[in-house]
């Protein structure tokens, strides 16, 4: 019975470690951290960064292994805040780097015959978004 569990428990972390592994590679292929380090000025930092994604990786594991309940109380409510901050700004780079990469953004505007205006179209798309998931957590959708 030990040995099965703990078979299991090697299996599950490996498999998470490649999963983890293949997601930031996919990240640093289409060149997000690259551009975040261009962008915030950082390039001298490179040691730092890779550490942080590896310690990332290895800590989203962790936790999914073993989750930490933070329990009802203002410390919660602010430690989870932070944590939907940090992942909205991440998605929104994902998805910036992904549209400069696979160069979206100059195709979408050329389909619908749009010269002027593309970023208030950005914008509405990204506010509905905002206002879709701000209406399905309120209403408690998630739950």
């Amino acid at each position: 019975m030990f040995l099965e569990t703990a078979l299991l428990v090697l299996i599950g972390a490996s498999a998470g470690g490649i999963i983890a592994a293949g997601v930031f590679a996919f990240l640093a292929i289409i060149g997000v951290f690259p551009r975040l380090m261009g962008k915030t000025g950082t390039k001298t930092h490179i040691v730092l960064y890779e550490t942080i994604l590896i310690l990332g990786g290895v800590l989203g594991n962790w936790g999914d292994l073993w989750p930490v309940p933070l329990g009802p109380g203002p410390l919660s409510s602010v430690i989870l805040g932070i944590c939907g901050l940090s992942v909205g700004i991440f998605v929104g780079c994902l998805v910036m780097s992904l549209a400069e990469t696979l160069k979206a953004l100059p195709t979408v505007s050329r389909r619908i015959h749009l010269s002027v205006g593309l970023q208030y179209v950005i914008l509405s798309i990204a506010a509905g978004k905002l206002s879709g998931s701000l209406i399905y957590f309120m209403k408690g959708f998630g739950v």
